[in-house]
């Protein structure tokens, strides 16, 4: 292959991505993301707040599920929604009732709403 050709597995631009269930490709978390999220449950286990988690990759979205315990629904859901990214922002943080704490298109400014900062006030 020479530079600027394509893989043949890959679709071309334009073409639609179409095939068996198995070869259509899922929205993903990608290792940043991940690093990112995974920080804030670390911090939240060891706070004794959380102790469970799941993540799912569907064709739309990805969604990282915060449990309190693992018999229970998700008390927070983490959501990766590309369809978002020129409305809302792509990522949101989505309570048990479904109420949308906050969304964005930045996932560090996004978590905030989990995981609010300490800020020092000078007087």
């Amino acid at each position: 292959m020479s530079f600027g050709d394509i893989e043949p597995s890959e679709p071309r631009r334009g073409e639609a991505l179409s095939g068996p269930p198995h070869l259509v490709p899922h929205v993903i978390f990608e290792r940043g993301e991940l690093d990112h999220i995974l920080g804030l449950y670390g911090r939240k286990v060891a706070q004794g707040e959380w102790r469970d988690y799941a993540i799912d990759f569907l064709k739309d979205r990805a969604v990282f599920s915060v449990f309190r315990r693992a018999s229970e629904i998700p008390i927070y859901r983490i959501e990766k929604n590309p369809r978002l990214s020129r409305r809302q922002g792509v990522y949101s943080v989505i309570s048990a009732t479904g109420l949308i704490l906050k969304r964005g298109h930045e996932l560090e400014r996004v978590l905030r709403v989990l995981d609010p900062l300490l800020r020092l006030v000078a007087g």
